[in-house]
């Protein structure tokens, strides 16, 4: 996958999305996603990084228990053939359920190489 790839995967999911935050001057109505790339996990080989794996964390975050916006993204992620973890918090200042996905994504090529 590239890195457009990744973004792509989480546009189709069908919920507003950003990378890491939405603008402070953006209020999105739950559900909405943001994810961001946390580090790498690349293969070294040769005094090199052989295979750029990058980190994913998507996190969902809803008013309600939402089950069907959890199907959509984990159906998602098992598509794209991404075997992920999850976990789940209620944000109490917030009032929002978030469920924060983990997966490793080996990258194939920048975008800017596109």
């Amino acid at each position: 996958m590239t890195f457009k790839d990744v973004a792509e995967l989480i546009d189709d999911i069908g919920y507003p999305s950003a990378y890491y935050q939405f603008d402070e001057d953006t209020a999105e109505a739950p559900p909405f996603i943001c994810f961001f790339y946390e580090g790498d996990n690349d293969v070294k080989a040769d005094n090199s990084n052989y295979q750029k794996i990058e980190r994913l964390i998507i996190e969902l975050y809803t008013d309600d228990k939402d089950f069907d916006a959890e199907a959509a993204v984990e159906s998602a992620l098992n598509n794209a053939g991404l075997v992920y973890s999850r976990e789940e918090t209620h944000i109490d200042t917030e009032k929002l359920y978030e469920v924060i996905y983990t997966t490793d994504v080996v990258i194939t090529h920048d975008i800017e190489s596109e």
